[in-house]
């Protein structure tokens, strides 16, 4: 059954040279099932058809030498040509991303703002990067999932994706979830137990059993400071509220 398409809906396109790795992980649950209902949509664009010469190449050796190839200025621009077609010029409406490893660090608070625009388009590099004079004549804005390098951005893009897709009204069907987890407070997410009450000798903390709501919020809050104060002292370091 084709997708639908409801009107407004958040849309997200990616240039890519590897269209067939869309939608991945994004077909699947709650993602691709609101992708299925219409309530976001996914449009890939295929790099290579802008590639030069009878070959469609994309890239070229760095200028000023150096191992591996660069992705082409014209030919990436011809392509966020096509991908801005329909889109507000705005960047804060519709962000333009290149997945870059040096950009800068893609965290919650991304994926809010992104799941309060437009659309976003998604540029996914390969080899040794894009031309620069591209990256800044379309005010591309670099995200990087992490202090990490990989093949492609196909990857980091699907991450991204998900994390702003679930955020947008009526895909988990439970608001109240996105606020409750890791990074929504600038905390980590307290534990999480359910049944059996006893397993291998290990009991659910009799707090969470009690009834007394008040002390297992107080219960909840407390473990998610002490996790964030041990695991991520950067995240307790600029909390919002200390």
């Amino acid at each position: 059954m084709a997708p639908q398409h409801v009107k407004g809906a958040w849309r997200a396109r990616i240039i890519t040279l590897f269209p067939e790795a869309f939608p991945g992980t994004l077909g699947l649950s709650l993602t691709g099932k609101a992708l299925n209902e219409g309530l976001w949509s996914l449009q890939t664009i295929d790099l290579r058809p802008f590639g030069i010469g009878k070959h469609r190449n994309v890239d070229d050796s760095p200028a000023g030498g150096g191992a591996g190839m660069v992705l082409r200025a014209d030919v990436v621009a011809a392509a966020l040509d096509e991908a801005a077609i329909g889109t507000p010029p705005d960047r804060a409406a519709w962000p333009v991303i290149y997945l870059s490893p040096r950009g800068k660090p893609f965290d919650q608070a991304t994926a809010r703002r992104w799941a309060g625009t437009d659309g976003i388009t998604m540029l996914c590099g390969r080899f040794e990067g894009v031309d620069q004079r591209v990256l800044d004549h379309y005010a591309v804005e670099e995200v990087s999932l992490g202090d990490f390098v990989l093949t492609g951005g196909e990857i980091a893009a699907q991450a991204m994706i998900d994390a702003t897709v679930r955020l947008l009204p009526g895909v988990l069907g439970n608001a109240s979830s996105t606020e409750e987890e890791s990074h929504s407070h600038g905390l980590l997410e307290h534990p999480q137990y359910t049944r059996p009450a006893t397993w291998e000798g290990r009991e659910i903390p009799t707090v969470l059993t009690s009834g007394n709501h008040a002390a297992v919020e107080k219960w909840r809050r407390a473990e998610a400071e002490r996790l964030t104060r041990e695991r991520r002292p950067d995240l307790w370091a600029r909390r919002p509220n200390p």
